[in-house]
């Protein structure tokens, strides 16, 4: 696992609280790896999921920073979603 996945990682599951996400979501940080939100928490995994994520390790550090929106950075071609549009909306609560 890249120290980019494991920042990540360790910053959501702070940002989550403890709590789980309703459903599942894996983020693919190109280049470094990727991990998984579910039930669980968030943990470096590539695991199937209802929605995949895909960006770059900057733009992804920028969304989990607060200072690009998710919707924006997908509008904008940043960050490609690939499943369940829904969840991807659910999991934009959580990263912004």
């Amino acid at each position: 696992m890249s120290d980019v996945v494991a920042e990540a990682v360790n910053a959501l599951n702070a940002k989550m609280g403890g709590r789980g996400f309703d459903g599942s979501a894996k983020f693919v940080i190109e280049g470094e790896g990727a991990l998984v939100i579910d039930a669980g928490g968030c943990r470096a995994g590539d695991d199937q999921a209802d929605v995949t994520l895909t960006a770059d390790a900057d733009t992804f550090k920028s969304i989990l920073d607060g200072d690009l929106n998710p919707t924006a950075a997908f509008m904008t071609g940043r960050l490609s979603v690939d499943g369940d549009m829904g969840q991807a909306m659910k999991l934009a609560g959580v990263l912004g």
